[in-house]
């Protein structure tokens, strides 16, 4: 009996020592991800996040964002961008584009196509027992008097992704409704741009930061 002591506090003593695997989290979007990893950016704020909370060992955060990306494009680089990266959570923020291309470029992506790939990528990665968190688009234009252009496109296409969500049972971040509060109570003036967004799409400081605190709240809290 006694002969096993030692081998048994010795695995004791190993277990402890064994390093414990982070957690990869992967952001899946567009511009607005692609420059969430630089100084600043909502990913790299939600580091700074995990730092002050003594979280930071417990979490790798990867972005894949690339300009210009509707679902289409997610759709088709979902294999070599994510799957090979091999997360264990994805955050899949696209639909901007796919609304604002159609007035800009006309390239942009009809609703049913967008719902159906949208589909498709949740299914891919559930599929390798990934969890999936999903954020509506936030905004094309500050405005609060529903004059901006895309005002109606938006609030449909992010209806698809709440839609979605709940049929699938994955994560919500509704940036949408958020950002829609945040410029009913700040944006008295009723500006285009400059509350959190530096041309009305793309995130300020502000922007930045209200992102990463709903990320945060959703995933690490």
């Amino acid at each position: 009996m006694f002969k096993f002591i030692p081998i048994l506090i010795l695995s004791c003593i190993s277990m402890k020592h064994i390093p414990t695997k982070p957690t990869r989290i992967l952001f899946f979007g567009d511009s607005i991800t692609e420059a969430g990893v630089n100084p600043g950016g909502y990913i790299a704020l939600l580091k700074d996040l995990l730092r002050e909370n003594g979280k930071s060992a417990e979490y790798e955060l990867m972005g894949s964002g690339i300009g210009g990306n509707k679902v289409y494009d997610l759709f088709f680089r979902l294999e070599k961008d994510v799957l090979a990266r091999k997360p264990d959570i994805v955050v899949i923020w696209i639909g901007v584009n796919d609304v604002w291309h159609k007035s800009s470029f006309g390239t942009g992506t009809d609703a049913d196509k967008f719902e159906l790939m949208y589909k498709d990528i949740i299914t891919r990665l559930q599929n390798q027992g990934i969890k999936v968190f999903c954020g509506t688009p936030a905004c094309i234009g500050e405005k609060t008097d529903h004059s901006n252009q895309q005002d109606g496109d938006l609030n449909s296409y992010s209806s698809i992704i709440r839609n979605i969500t709940a049929s699938k049972g994955v994560g919500l971040m509704d940036f949408r409704l958020k950002f829609l509060e945040y410029n009913m109570l700040h944006n008295n003036n009723n500006k285009p741009s400059g509350i959190l967004t530096t041309d009305g799409v793309h995130l300020n400081d502000k922007g930045n930061e209200l992102v990463a605190d709903l990320v945060y709240e959703n995933i690490f809290k």
